[in-house]
């Protein structure tokens, strides 16, 4: 399964469990076992580099289980194959998202003007609550 230009996954690394889904379908959600749950082995995946594979799980939020795996479950659709289809695309993006290196931040000053105009505004404010206080004669 290719990624990236750089980043294939292999076969092996991927399992495919099928299931019944729940919701609609009539009787024939009873027979068919159309969700699915796809589960990637990251953790072990000699394609991935560390840096990805640490953005991955932070990405991942809670379908990265303890054994360092990506599960993805799907039962949107009624067709096995299309579920299928959408585990497999959800993985894809995920990593792709994954393998984009975040820019660096540059620490900036605020500028003096910019200092200046929120304690103007303050000033402002203060004055303006200050005149709401009782009425004297």
């Amino acid at each position: 399964m290719q990624i990236t230009p750089d980043i294939t996954i292999a076969d092996w690394e991927i399992s495919e469990s099928f299931m019944r889904a729940s919701g609609p379908g009539g009787q024939n959600v009873n027979k068919v076992s159309s969700a699915v749950e796809l589960r990637f082995e990251a953790e072990r995946s000699p394609h991935l580099p560390a840096a990805v594979k640490r953005r991955l799980q932070r990405l991942a939020g809670r379908r990265w289980t303890k054994e360092g795996a990506v599960v993805i479950q799907v039962s949107e659709e009624r067709s096995q194959a299309r579920n299928r289809e959408i585990a497999r695309t959800r993985l894809a993006d995920l990593i792709r998202r994954a393998a984009e290196k975040p820019k660096n931040r540059i620490k900036t000053r605020v500028s003096l003007g910019q200092k200046r105009k929120r304690v103007e505004a303050k000033k402002q404010r203060g004055n303006l609550k200050a005149l709401r206080g009782p009425v004297e004669d």
